[in-house]
């Protein structure tokens, strides 16, 4: 802690005691802030969590598709039948507001035609991989989002906790501190200041007499 340079007057100590209220109230917004933050991020993770494990789960299967389509028909064939796929993918972004924050929310559908893989040459395990492929895009889309919004709530986080380190470390305590030592000048600069004035008192009633 260390005092604030501000002169020892009465005006100065009442506005000292303003900015303390003031650093006061918004402290207390801070850390209602710093709340919502934690509590918000810490529920896009779990659910970042649980879209991580079910992506994983459905490219495992989605993988293992393709491995079968490659040894029962070559790489090849299933690159060229690949090439002959057109993407049916429609991917949706919207931002949820919190706090000042934009926080990304996606979601996409995948669709395979029925027609992309044929029988000359194709095997059936290619089509099978590529609706494995289609139905792991919705969870990867959500996890895309989830992870963005963490990254942005985990840094507005920080700067909160920066912001309520300042001022409950820094400026409260410098404040209080001050409007202490302000107080006890004041108090001993009027004490002094009556002790004059009685002296001079005295010394005009000994005057008359």
């Amino acid at each position: 802690m260390a005092l604030l340079e501000i002169p020892a007057t009465k005006s100065a100590l009442l506005a000292l005691r303003r900015q303390l209220a003031f650093a006061e109230e918004g402290f207390a917004l801070l850390d209602q802030k710093r709340e919502l933050l934690l509590l918000e991020l810490d529920a896009r993770s779990r659910r970042a969590a649980g879209a991580k494990a079910l992506s994983r789960e459905l490219l495992a299967r989605a993988y293992a598709a393709l491995r079968e389509a490659e040894l029962d028909a070559g790489s090849e064939a299933v690159d060229r039948a690949a090439l002959g796929v057109k993407p049916g993918c429609a991917v949706k972004v919207r931002e949820r507001r919190l706090m000042g924050l934009r926080l990304p929310e996606a979601s996409a559908e995948a669709r395979v035609s029925g027609a992309a893989f044929g029988p000359g040459g194709t095997p059936a395990a290619a089509g099978a991989a590529a609706r494995a492929f289609a139905s792991a895009l919705p969870p990867l889309a959500e996890l895309a989002g989830l992870e963005t919004s963490a990254l942005r709530l985990a840094r507005e986080l920080k700067r909160t906790q920066r912001r309520c380190n300042a001022l409950s470390k820094k400026v409260i305590p410098d404040c209080r501190e001050t409007i202490l030592y302000l107080g006890g000048a004041l108090e001993e600069r009027e004490r002094e200041a009556f002790v004059i004035l009685r002296m001079i008192r005295n010394r005009l009633r000994a005057g008359r007499g």
